[in-house]
């Protein structure tokens, strides 16, 4: 299964949504994700790829990895696993 897909199930999961449902577009705002939701979110991304993700939840905005989308949440994860190959 690819990075990509995997994501948005997992998004979708915290969601309550059908995958179908989650376009790469999209804010996790517009995914009704709060920020529970976002770090539960967080931590089975981590655990569904075996990355560790830079991510302060208490200061969301001052992170390295950016979640302002789900397509660029697939992006960092992309990213972090590359990293972690070489």
């Amino acid at each position: 299964m690819d990075v990509k897909t995997r994501v948005i199930e997992i998004l979708a999961e915290q969601a309550v949504l059908d995958p179908s449902d989650v376009r790469e577009d999209m804010t996790l705002e517009e995914l009704g994700i709060d920020s529970m939701g976002l770090v539960e979110s967080i931590f089975a991304i981590e655990e569904t790829f075996d990355i560790s993700v830079p991510f302060n939840a208490n200061e969301p905005g001052e992170s390295e990895f950016d979640i302002s989308s789900v397509a660029k949440i697939i992006e960092g994860v992309k990213h972090l696993r590359e990293q972690q190959a070489s």
